[in-house]
């Protein structure tokens, strides 16, 4: 795990809407972006708008390919980002060196970084913190469904090693989880964990009424 580097203000050179208006200081939080539902196709609004995003790497594997020249070998690289506070993403990349392929992986991720709505749905915790998920969510993935139910406080994150990552990552100490498929695919496991969290936005409960 790695903090990654960030980018200035002042050596950036948006190339969207969206980019420019972060520049020059018509958006000024991530939070912005979301609720005016507009796309982030720069990982520089990321760098600027959600400073201190760390990174893990969840797999590497090496993927061959026949061509007319022969056979080329690449590394693929699967990366889960995330502030540990309400913000993760997925990735992942192909390149001939390893390093590459990392960057690639984390530049994807930024791109497909979301909120992630957290609370305290377990009928059997009181207590009101954002510790867990607000109600039940699943994501599913090619073979691969997850189900992500409210847990009460101090029971952890009862999951595999990759869901652990994904969920530790968007800030999640006390969840259940349930698993079908072949969880074996660390990129589809990691994807349907990651889409699971992220339809966490799909629903409003009472609690989000009153803030609106």
């Amino acid at each position: 795990m790695a903090e990654m580097e960030q980018v200035t203000l002042e050596t950036w050179k948006p190339r969207t809407r969206v980019g420019v208006m972060v520049k020059e200081g018509k958006i000024t939080s991530i939070e912005e972006i979301f609720k005016r539902n507009l796309p982030i196709l720069e990982p520089e609004i990321v760098d600027i708008l959600l400073p201190g995003l760390e990174h893990e790497v969840i797999d590497v594997s090496i993927v061959q390919k026949m061509t007319d020249a022969g056979r080329i070998t690449r590394f693929r690289a699967v990366v889960v980002i995330g502030n540990k506070d309400g913000y993760v993403g997925l990735g992942k990349g192909k390149a001939r060196q390893f390093r590459f392929a990392i960057e690639k992986a984390i530049r994807n991720a930024k791109l497909n970084i979301t909120p992630v709505r957290r609370g305290c749905g377990s009928w059997e915790c009181t207590c009101g913190e954002s510790h867990s998920v607000p109600f039940v969510v699943r994501g599913k993935s090619g073979s691969v469904e997850v189900i992500l139910k409210p847990a009460p406080k101090g029971t952890g994150l009862v999951a595999g090693n990759v869901a652990k990552t994904v969920l530790r990552m968007a800030g999640l100490s006390d969840v259940w989880t349930l698993t079908k498929g072949e969880t074996r695919t660390r990129y589809n496991f990691a994807r349907a964990t990651y889409l699971a969290l992220r339809n966490t936005y799909r629903f409003m409960t009472p609690l989000d009424w009153a803030r609106t």
